[in-house]
C-alpha cells in the first residue's frame, strides 16, 4: 500500500463522515484545488525569487507553505480518487515520458 493509498483512503472517510460525497464532483474538487494553489503562490507572491528559497525554510513561511502544500495534495488525491485514477501509476508514466521526450 502506498502513502497516497493511505491518503486517499483517509479522505474517503473524512468526506463520508461528513457527507460531503455529493459535492466532490469533478469540477467543485478542481474549482477548490485552484484555489488551494492560489493561497500557497500568495505566500510567494511579492517575495524576491533569489531569496525564496530560504526565506520558505524559516517560519512562519515554512509552516504555511507546509499547510497549503498539504491543501493542494489532499485535494488532488481526492480528485484522482473521484476519477478513478491511480495517482502513483500516472505519476510514474508522466515521469518515464518526460524522460524520454527530454532525453539529455
Amino acid at each position: 500500500m502506498s502513502d497516497l493509498t493511505a491518503l486517499r483512503d483517509a479522505m474517503r472517510e473524512f468526506t463520508a463522515e461528513r457527507g460531503w460525497e455529493r459535492f466532490h464532483d469533478p469540477k467543485s474538487l478542481i474549482v477548490a484545488l485552484v484555489g488551494e494553489v492560489g493561497e500557497l503562490c500568495e505566500l510567494f507572491q511579492w517575495l524576491p525569487s533569489g531569496e525564496a528559497a530560504a526565506l520558505a525554510g524559516e517560519e512562519p513561511l515554512r509552516t504555511r507553505a507546509g499547510e497549503e502544500m498539504a491543501d493542494v495534495l489532499l485535494y488532488l488525491v481526492r480528485l484522482a480518487d473521484v476519477l478513478g485514477v491511480d495517482l502513483a501509476a500516472a505519476a510514474e508514466r508522466k515521469m518515464r515520458l518526460n524522460a524520454e521526450k527530454h532525453r539529455a
